[in-house]
């Protein structure tokens, strides 16, 4: 019996740390979407992205615009690498699955008073986590509110 009781709780923690490191993938993931939009780090942006992935986002009067995530990383490559953009952002949460995941990102544009919750849709491939595609949600906020986030 206490064998058994040992066996099930050795699984259980081997359960829990294999939890953690997968989240730890994706947190690095979402970090690296996070850290390359804010600081015009265009190669991080890609790194966040598989290959093929989309964002789609809202732009004007189109209330869905597909913007390959190629297309979206060379917006900042002809900024100053490593120069602040305003961009604060923050993990809001993760689930994840069997190697399937999605994440909200909180991303506060303090400048412009607005406040993005972006949704990703993750899944975990040979060497890491890649994010599939992006769907953001923006509101204008005030100062204050904008205070109250951070």
């Amino acid at each position: 019996m206490k064998h058994f009781l040992l066996l099930i709780g050795f699984l259980i923690i081997n359960s829990s740390v294999f939890s953690q490191t997968e989240v730890s993938k994706i947190e690095s993931t979402l970090l690296n979407y996070i850290n390359g939009t804010s600081y015009n780090k265009s190669k991080l942006i890609e790194k966040a992205f598989y290959t093929n992935a989309n964002l789609y986002l809202e732009k004007n009067n189109k209330t869905l615009w597909t913007v390959p995530a190629k297309e979206y990383a060379s917006w900042y490559k002809n900024k100053k690498e490593g120069e602040f953009t305003g961009r604060i952002g923050n993990i809001l949460s993760i689930d994840n699955f069997e190697g399937i995941a999605t994440a909200k990102a909180e991303i506060i544009i303090s400048e412009s008073g607005l406040r993005y919750i972006d949704l990703f849709l993750l899944k975990k491939l040979k060497t890491n986590g890649k994010s599939l595609a992006k769907l953001p949600v923006m509101k204008k906020v005030t100062k204050k509110e904008i205070k109250s986030y951070l």
